[in-house]
């Protein structure tokens, strides 16, 4: 599963982008990048918190 969501969320940047290029959406990632990247590192404490590694579970 974790490869097929990889590959859903490359087919959707892929998706975004043509729409940006074809003008139906119109938005500006500098805008949006500088008002939501703290979101980034909440997702990647999260994600980092969930992902099995190598902690000492028993």
């Amino acid at each position: 599963m974790k490869g097929n969501i990889g590959a859903i969320v490359v087919i959707l940047v892929g998706v975004l982008v043509l729409a940006i290029n074809l003008g139906v959406v119109e938005i500006d990632f500098a805008q949006i990048v500088r008002t939501w990247w703290p979101v980034l590192l909440i997702a990647l404490g999260i994600g980092m918190f969930l992902a099995p590694g190598s902690g000492d579970r028993r």
